[in-house]
C-alpha cells in the first residue's frame, strides 16, 4: 500500500472548506455603552460584541487577535437531529462535523500559546466533536471531559434513560504550557477541621496513613500511646518508609483516636494548606448550578422567553476561574443570551462575543446595560462582589467587499467608502490598517518600513514617480489603484523598485466567495431522503416538512439548541 495513512474521522464534504472573506467590522456608536463614570482602575471599556455570522466574524478577527485569547467558551447548537426527520441519513452528522471544523480550525489560530478551549456538547455528538478535537488540537492537547450535572431531577417522559448531564470538553493549545488555577476553598470544606487534642497548630483533618496494596517492607507493628500494637489491615500498608512516620508521630502528627489505641490517620492542618483545590471531572449543580438557575438569570433581565439549555452563570465563572486570570481575553462565538460576557466583565475579564439572532438585541445589550451599571443582582454579582463599571463596543459585519454590477460584472460594492475600502484591502493583503497623519500615502503598514497605500484613482507615470520619491529607497510601498496608465507592470517595477502596483478588484478576485453571509445552516437546501415504501408518507409524532422547513443552527447561538 502506497502513502501514509493516519487515524482520522472522516465525513460527506470534508475536503470542502469554505474561501472566506476577511471582513472589516462596522462599529455602530449608537448600540455601544459604556458606564457614565469609571468605578474602579480595572474598568475595561473596550469589550466588543459582533452582530453577524460566527464564521465570518471569526476570520475577520483572525488578523487583530491571533495568538491573544487565552479562553475560548463555546455552547454550539448540539445537533438533536429533529431538523433532519426527512433528509438523508448521515447528512446531519457530516453537516454539523464540517461546520464546527471551520469554526475550531480558526478558534485554535486566535487562542494565546498557554490559552484554552471549552465546549459544552451532550450525547449526541460529544464523542464526534472529541475525535475531531482530537485531529484539529492534538490528542495530547486533551486536558478532560467534565461531566456538568445540567440537571437536578429526572424527566418522568424520557423514552429510555432521562439525561442529566452535559459534556465539557476542555483542550489547551499547548498542554505543556497551559495549567487550571486552582479552585477556592469553601466555608464547608473548612467546616470539616476540628481540633479535638487542642494541637496549637490549630484545627486539622485526619487522612489514611496506609496504601490498598501490600508491600512487605511497609508492612510492620506500630505501638500506640496506649501501648496497643498495630497494624495495616489485611492487603494494605503503610504508605510511608518506618523512619518518616516515627518523625510524624515524634511531631504529634498522628491521630489515634481518642483513646490513643486506634491505628493511626495523618493530620493534615488547615493553617498548612497552601493554595486551593485540584479541579475534578464532575461538576454538580450545587457547585456551579443548572439549567434551571440559568433560566431564571435570564428572567431577571426582562427577556420575553428564554432558551432551552441556558448555561448558568456560576458554571461559566468555574471555567473563567480555572482558565483565566484578571485582564485575560474570553472569546465566545455563540453568544445565546450573553451569559460568557456577563461573567467575564464581572470577573473583570475582557471580552469578545459573538451572536448573529435577533435576541444579541433583545437578550445581550440589555443584559450587559444591566451589568454595567451595576443593576444586575443575579449569577455571580454577590459573590465577586460587582459594582458595575466599564462597557462594550458594539460592531456588524461590513457587507462583501465585491458585487456584480448590471451586466454581472465584479466591482468594488458601492457602499464601501474610501477608509472602508482602505481596511479591507489592507487585512486582505496582511497589513494593519493605521492611516497615517503624516504620509497621505500610508494607509497601513506590514513592518516599520512596509506600507500600503489604497485609491480608486487612475494613476499616471508621473504621480507614481512623484509617490516613488516621497516614500524613498529605505521604504516600500503597496499601491492599490484602479488602474495606471503610460507603463506596463514591468516597466513599473523596473522603473520604481520601491513600489508594487495592483489594480482593484482584479487583484482580490480569486481570493474569497464574495457575496456570501450567510454560513449557517440551512436544511431547506439539503437534499430530500427517498420514501419509504413500507412507511407512511408522514410518520406518528413527526413533524412535515413544512413544519421543518430550515433549522438556521449555526447562526444563532448554541443556548437554544
Amino acid at each position: 500500500m502506497s502513502g501514509k495513512q493516519k487515524l482520522e474521522l472522516t465525513w460527506i464534504g470534508k475536503d470542502k472548506r469554505p474561501k472566506l472573506e476577511p471582513r472589516i467590522l462596522l462599529e455602530d456608536p449608537s448600540l455601544s455603552y459604556h458606564a457614565r463614570h469609571r468605578v474602579s482602575d480595572n474598568d475595561s471599556f473596550d469589550n466588543r460584541l459582533i452582530f453577524g455570522d460566527n464564521l465570518l466574524a471569526l476570520k475577520a478577527l483572525e488578523q487583530e487577535f491571533s495568538g491573544k485569547v487565552k479562553c475560548v467558551f463555546i455552547d454550539p447548537p448540539y445537533n438533536t437531529g429533529s431538523a433532519f426527520t426527512h433528509y438523508d441519513d448521515g447528512l446531519e452528522h457530516s453537516i454539523w462535523l464540517g461546520l464546527m471544523r471551520d469554526r475550531l480550525e480558526i478558534i485554535r489560530r486566535l487562542l494565546s500559546e498557554d490559552g484554552s478551549l471549552w465546549i459544552t456538547i451532550d450525547d449526541n455528538e460529544a464523542h464526534y466533536l472529541k475525535v475531531l478535537c482530537d485531529e484539529i488540537f492534538g490528542r495530547g492537547n486533551f486536558v478532560s471531559n467534565i461531566v456538568w450535572q445540567k440537571k437536578f431531577s429526572p424527566q418522568n417522559d424520557a423514552k429510555w434513560i432521562s439525561s442529566s448531564h452535559d459534556h465539557l470538553l476542555c483542550y489547551a493549545l499547548d498542554k505543556s504550557r497551559w495549567f487550571p488555577n486552582a479552585l477556592p476553598r469553601s466555608a464547608e470544606m473548612d467546616e470539616r477541621y476540628k481540633n479535638p487534642d487542642n494541637d496549637p497548630r490549630g484545627q486539622w483533618t485526619a487522612t489514611d496513613l496506609t496504601r490498598a496494596e501490600h508491600r512487605d517492607r511497609d508492612y510492620w507493628g506500630l505501638v500506640t500511646p496506649s501501648g496497643k500494637m498495630v497494624f495495616p489491615a489485611k492487603g494494605r500498608s503503610w504508605s510511608r518508609p518506618k523512619e518518616n512516620i516515627e518523625k510524624l508521630k515524634e511531631d504529634n502528627r498522628l491521630w489515634f483516636g481518642p483513646n490513643g489505641s486506634n491505628l493511626p490517620r495523618l493530620k493534615k492542618f488547615l493553617s498548612e494548606m497552601d493554595g486551593g483545590l485540584t479541579p475534578q471531572s464532575i461538576w454538580f449543580h450545587n457547585e456551579v448550578g443548572n439549567n434551571q438557575e440559568a433560566k431564571k438569570e435570564i428572567l431577571q433581565i426582562g427577556a420575553e422567553f428564554v432558551f432551552d439549555t441556558p448555561k448558568p452563570e456560576r458554571l461559566i465563572y468555574r471555567i473563567l476561574h480555572l482558565a483565566t486570570k484578571n485582564g485575560d481575553l474570553v472569546l465566545d462565538s455563540f453568544a445565546g443570551s450573553g451569559t460568557t460576557g456577563a461573567v467575564a466583565h464581572k470577573m473583570g475579564r475582557r471580552w469578545i462575543m459573538v451572536e448573529l439572532g435577533e435576541h444579541c438585541h433583545t437578550h445581550i445589550i440589555p443584559r450587559l446595560k444591566k451589568v454595567i451599571d451595576g443593576e444586575d443582582k443575579g449569577g455571580i454579582t454577590e459573590a465577586v462582589n460587582w459594582q458595575g463599571g466599564g462597557g462594550f463596543r458594539y460592531y456588524k459585519l461590513a457587507p462583501s467587499l465585491i458585487v456584480n454590477d448590471r451586466w454581472g460584472n465584479p466591482v468594488i460594492n458601492p457602499e464601501y467608502n474610501a477608509a472602508m475600502l482602505a481596511e479591507a484591502l489592507a487585512k486582505l493583503e496582511g497589513f494593519t490598517y493605521a492611516p497615517s497623519e503624516v504620509h497621505w500615502w500610508q494607509h497601513g503598514h506590514s513592518s516599520e518600513r512596509d506600507f500600503i497605500y489604497v485609491t480608486t484613482q487612475n494613476l499616471s507615470a508621473e504621480q507614481l514617480q512623484a509617490l516613488s520619491d516621497e516614500v524613498g529607497g529605505e521604504q516600500s510601498l503597496l499601491v492599490c489603484c484602479a488602474a495606471f496608465r503610460g507603463v506596463s507592470v514591468a516597466q513599473a517595477a523596473e522603473r520604481w523598485p520601491n513600489l508594487t502596483l495592483k489594480k482593484i478588484p482584479k487583484m482580490v478576485l480569486a481570493r474569497c466567495e464574495w457575496g456570501h453571509d450567510d454560513y449557517s445552516l440551512n436544511v431547506a437546501n439539503l437534499p430530500m431522503a427517498q420514501p419509504d415504501p413500507a412507511e407512511p408518507a408522514v410518520s406518528k409524532g413527526r413533524k412535515t416538512k413544512t413544519d421543518r422547513r430550515t433549522a438556521d443552527l449555526f447562526g444563532d447561538g448554541g443556548e437554544e439548541a
